[in-house]
């Protein structure tokens, strides 16, 4: 299976690292050796220069984030236009909006297959194909139920390339030997809000939906391609050796197997804060206007609070996890979104409320880069599949929130809802030992 990438893989070299685990590394790397400093004030990652073939895969891998962010970003804003363009009642809507979902659940646990067999940069080139051209299926849908059969293979796609680059992230902060996960999902973020902005435009200039993304789809998997012939092509992170297959190589990954015992805790922590982060996308506007009174266009700023403040978080995230370590700023943050969402609960002004989701955009940007991060470093499954596990349980978070929020809001009140929001947000405080894995 050929992409076109022509150039050869790093030559790589078997180092030994304490406790006899074999690793292998691109030469010319400088990723650290010796025991994990998770007790330091570094927290699991130590100060090291990079050479510059590790920077120029950090860019990569930080340019296929982006991708994946404005691909996400641009579907968004033309979801009305589907709606409008099928007719859809908000209840239909949803119903085939849970289909993306499931589609990224469902292939999370090939990637790391994919990785195996081809390697990890073809494997990412390949998916990375794969999640823009299926951007332009949805469009294309003449009703309902092909709307779901192409939002399911979308989602396939997102999820695909979402382990895949992942993967590579954690391959790309072993090298530097410090935490940069935080930074590479600030510029996803980045990346949906330039794809959003890019389709508000779209949208208000009466472009057609199907000529938006069938326009935007090419243009992004032809950037992620050339960005992923530079991300790493050999493992770089820790690992131990497994048994060797027919072909005498390790064995590749199961189609599909349970989470360990470190990668389960690791996701039950990162669903905790992707249940925060859905329930704060899909109903702070509705919050505003409901519970606080606030216009429509005021209440459209709850979302752009959280939205910035996340990403902002995330970009800067990376030099506060090297300052206090990992468990502390995942208990920080934890206090921090704990706070914003009760500010939530008592607003009712909209002044307060926006203030409060903005918390919780800070407390929560760095756990979800940092469950990748700690999964990406268990020794007890490759780092694929650890992270196919950890985002498994994360997607299954983002499925859930909404419908619970909105069950809960049915039944009680909206502010009952993010009450129970802020008590999952301080198992963010407890719960944080686990990215020191």
């Amino acid at each position: 299976m050929q992409t076109g990438d022509s150039r050869p893989e790093p030559e790589s070299r078997t180092d030994t690292t304490p406790g006899d685990r074999r690793t292998t590394a691109p030469v010319g790397t400088d990723r650290p050796h010796g025991p994990d400093p998770d007790t330091t004030a570094e927290g699991a990652f130590g100060r090291s220069r990079p050479g510059p073939e590790v920077r120029r895969t950090r860019v990569a891998v930080s340019v296929v984030f982006a991708v994946h962010g404005t691909a996400s970003g641009t579907f968004a804003t033309r979801i009305p236009w589907l709606r409008e363009h099928l007719d859809l009642s908000p209840g239909w809507l949803g119903l085939a909006l849970v289909f993306m979902t499931a589609g990224a659940s469902a292939a999370m646990p090939l990637s790391a297959r994919l990785a195996h067999r081809y390697g990890p940069r073809r494997a990412l080139a390949w998916v990375s194909l794969v999640c823009c051209a299926g951007l332009v299926l949805p469009p294309l849908a003449p009703a309902l139920g092909w709307l779901c059969l192409t939002l399911f293979l979308y989602g396939c796609g997102l999820g695909l390339m979402d382990v895949a680059m992942n993967a590579q992230g954690v391959r790309v902060e072993e090298a530097y030997g410090r935490s940069v996960m935080s930074g590479l999902h600030g510029l996803w973020s980045v990346g949906t809000l330039v794809g959003g902005a890019g389709g508000v435009l779209a949208a208000h200039a009466g472009l057609d939906g199907r000529v938006h993304l069938a326009s935007a789809a090419p243009l992004l998997g032809a950037v992620a391609v050339v960005a992923a012939r530079w991300t790493p092509g050999t493992e770089a992170a820790a690992a131990p050796a497994g048994p060797a297959d027919e072909e005498g190589g390790t064995e590749a990954p199961p189609r599909f197997a349970l989470p360990s015992r470190g990668a389960l805790a690791i996701g039950l922590l990162g669903f905790c804060a992707v249940f925060a982060e859905g329930a704060s996308m899909d109903w702070s506007g509705i919050y505003l206007a409901d519970v606080t009174g606030a216009e429509p266009g005021l209440a459209a700023s709850a979302y752009t609070a959280f939205a910035c403040t996340m990403a902002l978080a995330r970009l800067s995230g990376d030099a506060v996890v090297r300052r206090f370590g990992p468990v502390a700023t995942v208990r920080t943050g934890g206090v921090l979104a704990a706070l914003g969402a009760a500010l939530v609960v008592a607003a009712r002004t909209p002044a307060l409320a926006v203030a409060g989701f903005a918390l919780i955009g800070v407390g929560i940007a760095v756990v979800v880069p940092l469950c990748f991060a700690a999964a990406g470093r268990t020794s007890a499954a490759a780092p694929g599949q650890a992270i196919a596990g950890v985002a498994t349980l994360a997607y299954a978070s983002g499925l859930a929130a909404p419908g619970i929020v909105g069950w809960i809001a049915q039944t009680t009140t909206l502010s009952v809802s993010f009450g129970v929001v802020t008590a999952l947000l301080l198992g963010l405080v407890a719960m944080a030992t686990v990215v020191r894995t």
